[in-house]
């Protein structure tokens, strides 16, 4: 009888370890996920200040900014990691155009507040990337625990289950082409 009460303990106690080390992976996903969120209001904020910076040197560009105003409206609204991957990839391409057009425009690449604008999003791009790969990193261990035997048990049982990565699109991949 002590010999099953101990295997029983020793079973609860390492269904709680493992239930535990799901959550605080889940958690990790969810932090991640949200300092994700942080940079990109922070990239929304900046987008109104570069289109007001580009719209006095590129007036008839006015299809390129209308892109990126969409583009930015589109990811502020998407909901999940899979709708806001591809509305995020869509306003990076957009941005990308914006940069494209300014080498066009020398007059707006010596405005000192497009430069200074145009710094602040390359930075603020950088620490995207840079926690869409955190994001990645907890998001593959999360999954890859909930794939394991005999944690896919545990996670089964109390309906653990898989996260989206954050992937970029075909479209996001290609080079961003400006036309005049």
């Amino acid at each position: 009888m002590t010999t099953v009460l101990i295997i029983l303990g020793v079973l609860v106690l390492y269904i709680v370890f493992v239930y535990n080390g799901l959550v605080a992976r889940r958690n990790q996903v969810r932090e991640a996920w949200a300092t994700i969120d942080t940079q990109l209001k922070r990239r929304y904020d900046l987008i109104p200040n570069l289109l007001e910076s580009v719209k006095g040197a590129a007036k008839h560009e006015k299809e390129t900014l209308n892109a990126v105003i969409t583009a930015r409206n589109a990811a502020m609204t998407a909901t999940g990691a899979a709708d806001r991957g591809v509305a995020e990839n869509a306003l990076t391409g957009a941005l990308k155009n914006i940069f494209a057009l300014a080498e066009s425009y020398p007059n707006l690449k010596a405005n000192e507040n497009f430069l200074e604008l145009q710094r602040e999003l390359t930075d603020t791009e950088n620490k995207i990337q840079a926690t869409r790969q955190f994001y990645n990193t907890v998001v593959m261990g999360l999954n890859t625990s909930i794939d394991q035997f005999p944690t896919n048990l545990i996670a089964n049982m109390f309906g653990i289950t898989h996260e989206k990565l954050f992937e970029i699109d075909d479209a996001e991949r290609r080079a961003p082409q400006v036309k005049f």
